[in-house]
């Protein structure tokens, strides 16, 4: 995000010059900064307008030749907000007063990445002035063991909120989705008036149609089999927890806790960087799962995979989802013998880019190219398409690819 974002989401003014030239001025004013007239606007701000642009300043000023703040070298003023955690407090409740929710995200993040205030996020104070995402949470999970005692509960507190919260978005409709698609698995011939699928149960009687009732005698019914009765599917999370994933990571904790909670799944999620660690066990909490992740380290999916496929019982009846930009640092040609194998054995191999609202993420195309040769195309998929994915991974057809 850079300032040109940040300003043309901001409000109207009020005052008496609102007019469409003078927002366009008040506007620009604020995109392009400068102690007001030296920008070519000659528009000078005042009141809250001067408060909104001193936000801005502090992050997005362009940073001169010189080592230090001020005009040294010709150029402007250096952006900052010091190493002062209650000038940090302070930058953030402004943004907060100032711009909605949206977009105080995307400067917090900002922040931390343009002015280094990750080290600040290890005190309480700093961890309830911010506005909590998915972002922070991957900040904060990255920051692991550096993260001092006395923030800990605090940090537990954020990320509990942000999970909660996506739980609320996306729980509801993947129980309904992935339940249908179970439930629709195995059809049955003497089905349960609620069972009956209507729609086969019609055209397997076309040939009962009597003209002069304008009805069909269903002289054979064609239900659903209900998942509780039928065959557990399998599915397993194998997630890169390499840094540029940390997106990925908050969500797949959520999704798997979630199909955890399906009594016709069995479910195991699997982390992994040069190591692998299982933490099935503690899929009854996301937040807890979150925080047996480590972010960052290199990337070894064949050793992962080599785990995965070793707790494979039931192929026919398994998923396994890959979720990682495919950087691999082990052994290439394993990695892609591991995937045919598990396929030939009748394993559902789903490989997922990026599992966030980030759109396509950077990736190793040739690795992805060779996963789509064997017949596993890998795709970024959003939260909001996931559900459909699995559904159609767990029915066995085509996977919604989206468009490139």
């Amino acid at each position: 995000m850079t300032a040109v974002q940040a300003a043309t989401a901001l409000s109207p003014g009020n005052g008496p010059e609102d007019d469409a030239g003078g927002e366009r001025l008040r506007r620009w004013r604020l995109v392009l900064g400068g102690d007001g007239g030296g920008d070519g606007t000659g528009h000078v701000l005042g009141g809250r307008d001067a408060a909104m642009d001193r936000t801005l300043e502090a992050l997005y000023a362009s940073t001169g030749p010189g080592p230090g703040p001020g005009p040294a070298g010709g150029g402007r003023r250096e952006a900052g907000l010091g190493g002062s955690a209650p000038q940090v407090a302070r930058w953030l409740g402004d943004i907060r007063t100032y711009f909605p929710a949206s977009v105080v995200q995307v400067m917090q993040r900002d922040a931390i990445d343009r002015l280094g205030l990750s080290a600040l996020l290890l005190e309480p104070e700093m961890l309830e002035a911010v506005e909590a995402d998915v972002h922070l949470v991957g900040t904060l999970l990255s920051l692991g063991k550096a993260m001092p005692e006395t923030t800990k509960e605090t940090a537990r507190a954020v990320v509990r909120k942000v999970v909660q919260d996506l739980e609320k978005r996306l729980a509801d409709r993947t129980r309904a989705r992935l339940g249908g698609a179970l439930d629709r698995s195995a059809r049955v011939s003497r089905p349960r008036h609620r069972d009956i699928d209507w729609d086969r149960t019609v055209r397997a009687n076309l040939k009962n149609y009597l003209p002069e009732h304008r009805t069909v005698v269903p002289e054979r019914l064609v239900g659903y089999g209900r998942a509780a009765r039928s065959v557990k599917k399998e599915v397993i999370l194998c997630v890169d927890q390499s840094g540029s994933m940390a997106a990925s990571v908050v969500y797949a904790s959520v999704f798997g806790a979630v199909l955890a909670s399906m009594r016709s799944l069995d479910t195991r999620f699997v982390v992994f960087d040069t190591a692998v660690v299982d933490l099935t066990e503690q899929l009854s909490d996301p937040v807890d799962v979150l925080f047996g992740t480590q972010l960052g380290g290199g990337t070894d999916i064949n050793r992962a995979l080599a785990y995965c496929q070793s707790r494979v019982t039931r192929p026919a009846e398994t998923v396994v989802v890959l979720i990682s930009d495919l950087y691999e640092g082990g052994i290439r040609h394993e990695m892609l013998r591991r995937v045919a194998a598990m396929k030939a054995a009748g394993v559902q191999f789903v490989t997922l880019l990026a599992l966030s609202d980030e759109g396509a993420p950077a990736y190793d195309r040739d690795h992805a190219a060779a996963l789509a040769a064997l017949g596993a195309p890998a795709f970024a998929c959003t939260p909001d398409l996931f559900p459909e994915v699995m559904a159609a991974a767990l029915q066995k057809r085509p996977l919604p690819v989206p468009e490139p």
